[in-house]
């Protein structure tokens, strides 16, 4: 198997559709002529024709309204918000028609579309370009929520959202994008929606992260396993809503323990949701309070203190000994 990156999986999973299925549209800022912001649509407007990656003026709010209409009239439109922080211009679109289709019309319409966005800080950007509000779209009843970690998750759970029959909000870490390389088959491959995965087993504490806090989740995993003798069970949610909460639930079973770790704001977090799941159907099985490492209640910093926000390796070491100390 190819060892690609992030961006390389997504593009593989948009060509893979796009030629199994005509009726997979790509459109959004940039897409075309120059590939993306990030290149990730790069060499698709060549392959496919104007007619199906489609540059759009800088109107989100029109990007999903007409993503909307396509789906509604056969299509599967892909659409790209340049910024996830851009994305905020296409909420009425998304909660007032996209989620509500259909209810509103008693099933007889789907809205089988999907809005990507590139996510997160740690990439040293502006204002408005590093959010990580997934707590917005995962909170809204019709939308689904995904958040890859990896890019063979990426690439599987990309084609899942892409044929999925409702709309599904498809976030991706972009400090993972050239992040690493990971063996991804080239044939087809799907993750179900609605579903998580064991990172790295273990006994002592569990650990619940997404996306790009993954990474330093299994770092402090390992760091703590090598220096500490500490095994910790990392569970990867891949997708925030629907939340797969059998899987942290058995893992904190076992454990008696648990921190969850997420960049996104403490409160109201998606943690916060984690963590009340726990209590509800684990909670005499908890040996000790259950520990975020998560952002701060503030709008990510500028770069000079970016990383002083992110929850990083020492922040989530800290949380394990502290918990296991209780």
């Amino acid at each position: 198997m190819p060892k690609i990156n992030m961006v390389e999986a997504i593009n593989m999973g948009l060509r893979q559709e796009m030629e199994k299925d005509d009726r997979v549209i790509l459109l959004g800022e940039d897409i075309g002529t120059d590939g993306g912001v990030f290149r990730v649509t790069d060499g698709l407007l060549d392959k496919f024709g104007p007619q199906r990656v489609m540059d759009t003026p800088l109107a989100e709010s029109a990007i999903a309204g007409f993503s909307i209409g396509m789906a509604i009239y056969g299509l599967r439109p892909v659409c790209e918000m340049q910024f996830s922080g851009f994305s905020y211009f296409a909420f009425h679109q998304m909660e007032a028609h996209a989620s509500r289709m259909r209810g509103r019309s008693r099933g007889r319409y789907g809205i089988p579309m999907v809005l990507r966005a590139p996510y997160g800080g740690g990439v040293r950007a502006l204002e408005h370009h590093s959010e990580s509000r997934e707590i917005y779209w995962a909170h809204t009843p019709g939308l689904k929520m995904v958040i890859p970690s990896t890019p063979r998750t990426a690439r599987a759970l990309l084609i899942s959202a892409i044929r999925d029959p409702d709309p599904v909000v498809f976030y991706e870490p972009k400090a993972l994008y050239r992040a690493f390389r990971e063996e991804t088959p080239e044939e087809e491959e799907t993750f179900p929606i609605g579903k998580s995965r064991i990172a790295l087993e273990g006994g002592d504490i569990t650990l619940i992260s997404y996306g790009a806090s993954l990474r330093p989740t299994l770092e402090a995993a390992s760091e703590l396993n090598e220096k500490d003798g500490i095994k910790c069970e990392v569970v990867d949610l891949l997708s925030i809503s629907p939340l797969d909460d059998h899987l942290f639930i058995e893992s904190v079973k076992k454990t008696g323990r648990a921190v969850v770790v997420h960049e996104a704001h403490r409160t109201y977090g998606p943690g916060a949701e984690v963590v009340a799941r726990i209590v509800e159907k684990a909670l005499l099985y908890l040996e000790a309070p259950i520990r975020r490492a998560t952002g701060f209640d503030i709008v990510i910093p500028y770069y000079q203190r970016e990383q002083d926000y992110m929850p990083g390796v020492l922040r989530i070491k800290t949380a394990v000994r502290e918990t296991l100390a209780f």
